[in-house]
């Protein structure tokens, strides 16, 4: 599993709060007042706070910490379930600052609060600042009231109005930066110019979106993403694309909803759906991705008539290889599962000759012991296959050491390969295991490996904790092919693009580099040999075409990144918070001048997914 942020599973929807602020939050605040950046409003009277006053001009309020009292206005939204529990107040007289929010959330934790949607109330309470995730997430923060207390004075009042957000309201400017990438939370919000300034300023208020569509496929947790600018940066099969890591697409809103299930089922959507009529609720911000309507309604689904892809079967002179992550198979994995990989592979991508797999887990999956043998799941990949009328595949695999190659605790994800023994044959030279290094030799002016299945370089650094790239040449109508599986480390631990800190450091980077750097020089160390070699690079590299790892993979023109030959709009293979971008790859070396490269959008895109990357193709004549 990968994604542009954080890949790793996502924890229980819960929300742990204290109703006193950290030394860190003091520490901003102390800092921004020193600064002059906030304001506190001076022999204030309890009548006298509204709620913008609370949430003032900063990502921070002016009065974080302190006690408010009797502060009006009118129940918008109530959260009923769940551990975070409570709801959300707007204040219908707004004052005509537009970096003030009007708006705000009341934590009941898990009580369910006594207010009604219209009510008019005065609440008092603690002002405190919430970092969905903690504080050393990076996010930005909520602010919030907490040991609240309130008195309804009167209901069925009329609700604000709600802010529409479209193209002509969301700046096309993301972000505010800093020269550092330090926090940003101590300037003053610049909803004009900037779209995450944009969201902020409506914290907690209503928002709407009119006829949205769907960019982001509806998960697991009832969420989906939508875009509030229909018309811009569009895929070809309609989502947005990522394709810098100056165009964020600011546009990307998050959908959760209020409504009761019983009353109205979450909408199963697919990107290029589209949530007809009006879609609104007051606007949150949520640890799993960005800011996030929660929606009291709900726009009607329209399907938009997205369906698997096909690619074409490769002809006999063509050798077809691909890659898929088949995200931490193991035979604890339902059966149903390994069906829908192998019809996929069989039906989808036409069979191809060489499959590189990645999260190939071992024999007993999670179980966290010393069995690191895969056969046991190779072996029920293999068999289904077959059951769906594919070839019977045989596979190649180096067992890691224990524990020792990143993913899921106890699953001893790895890279393997499957191979159409009619198609194309294996050269096996023994040697190969999970820490000798695969060496690249010259035998009469060819280059062979010492090892094959081999390991590259696995006592680097660079693959701490991660993946060791998996090698093996293979022989196709008598011409050698060399095929690198790959699966470099996770975005985790990178700061989102919406993080309070701006740019985002992305500290995973520094490892893939690292290890495209080693990935590299092996393949130098082929071509040196032969510079007309056939060599394929493939698999998970967890970064985009535009990035420092993937450019470092290409240095000195020996890999050529296929994406890159696409249109434009078909640049994409994983969709990770309403952004179509890419995250797996397929590169060729110089001597496969003749390929023709596929990205089969079978998964992505959809609710239903066998797993959360599509797979690629290419097929190239050695």
């Amino acid at each position: 599993m990968s994604s542009s942020s954080a890949p790793s599973p996502r924890p229980e929807r819960s929300r742990s709060r204290s109703g006193a602020r950290s030394a860190a939050v003091t520490a901003v605040i102390t800092a921004a007042l020193a600064a002059g950046l906030l304001a506190v409003p001076q022999s204030a009277s309890a009548a006298e706070i509204r709620i913008h006053d609370i949430q003032g001009t900063t990502r921070l309020s002016p009065l974080a910490g302190k006690t408010v009292t009797d502060v009006p206005g009118v129940v918008t939204a109530v959260r009923a379930f769940g551990s975070a529990r409570g709801f959300w107040v707007q204040d219908p007289r707004p004052d005509r600052d537009p970096a003030t929010s009007e708006a705000i959330f009341v934590f009941t934790g898990s009580s369910t609060p006594k207010v009604a949607v219209g009510d008019a109330v005065e609440v008092s309470g603690t002002v405190t600042e919430y970092y969905p995730g903690g504080e050393n997430a990076g996010l930005q923060s909520v602010t919030e009231l907490t040991r609240a207390t309130w008195t309804v004075r009167a209901s069925g009042q009329p609700l604000p109005a709600a802010f529409r957000l479209t193209d002509a309201t969301i700046p096309t400017r993301y972000a505010p930066e800093t020269a550092d990438g330090s926090s940003i939370e101590g300037l003053r919000l610049q909803p004009h110019r900037y779209a995450l300034d944009r969201y902020e300023a409506l914290e907690g208020m209503r928002v709407v979106v009119h006829n949205a569509p769907v960019v982001g496929a509806t998960s697991t947790h009832n969420e989906l993403w939508v875009t509030a600018e229909p018309y811009r940066g569009r895929t070809a099969r309609g989502g947005v694309l990522y394709d810098s890591y100056r165009h964020q697409n600011p546009g990307r809103v998050k959908v959760a909803s209020l409504i009761p299930f019983a009353e109205r089922p979450f909408p199963v959507a697919n990107v290029n759906d589209r949530l007809a009529g009006v879609t609104a609720g007051p606007l949150d911000y949520d640890q799993f991705g960005g800011y996030e309507i929660q929606a009291t309604e709900l726009g009607t689904l329209v399907d938009g008539g997205l369906r698997p892809e096909r690619t074409r079967p490769q002809h006999d002179r063509e050798l077809a290889v691909a890659t898929y992550n088949v995200e931490n198979l193991s035979p604890k994995t339902p059966q149903a599962k390994f069906d829908r990989l192998a019809g996929a592979l069989v039906h989808n991508l036409a069979s191809p000759d060489v499959v590189a797999l990645e999260e190939v887990q071992d024999d007993n999956g999670p179980t966290n012991d010393s069995v690191v043998s895969a056969d046991a799941t190779l072996r029920q990949l293999t068999e289904a296959i077959k059951q769906a009328g594919g070839p019977a595949y045989a596979w190649r695999q180096i067992d890691p050491v224990d524990d020792q190659d990143g993913g899921q605790p106890g699953g001893n994800i790895r890279n393997a390969f499957l191979y159409n023994p009619e198609r194309v044959s294996f050269t096996d030279t023994p040697g190969g295991d999970a820490t000798t290094p695969v060496r690249v030799l010259n035998r009469g002016g060819q280059p062979t490996l010492s090892a094959s299945p081999g390991r590259i370089d696995p006592a680097n650094e660079a693959w701490q904790a991660s993946r060791k790239p998996l090698v093996g040449e293979f022989v196709f109508r008598g011409k050698p092919v060399f095929v690198v599986a790959n699966h470099f480390n996770s975005k985790g631990g990178d700061q989102g693009l919406d993080s309070r800190f701006q740019p985002p450091r992305r500290s995973s980077e520094v490892q893939r580099i690292a290890q495209a750097k080693a990935v590299n020089a092996f393949v130098k160390d082929v071509v040196a040999i032969k510079p007309r070699a056939s060599v394929v690079v493939a698999g998970d590299l967890n970064d985009f075409a535009f990035s420092p790892a993937v450019n470092a993979l290409t240095d000195g023109g020996v890999l050529t990144d296929l994406v890159q030959h696409l249109p434009k709009r078909e640049r994409y293979g994983y969709v990770y918070n309403g952004n179509s971008q890419v995250l797996d790859h397929i590169l060729t070396s110089k001597g496969l001048r003749r390929a023709e490269y596929d990205v089969v959008h079978i998964n992505a895109e959809f609710a239903d997914q066998a797993s959360d990357h599509d797979p690629q193709v290419v097929r190239i004549r050695p």
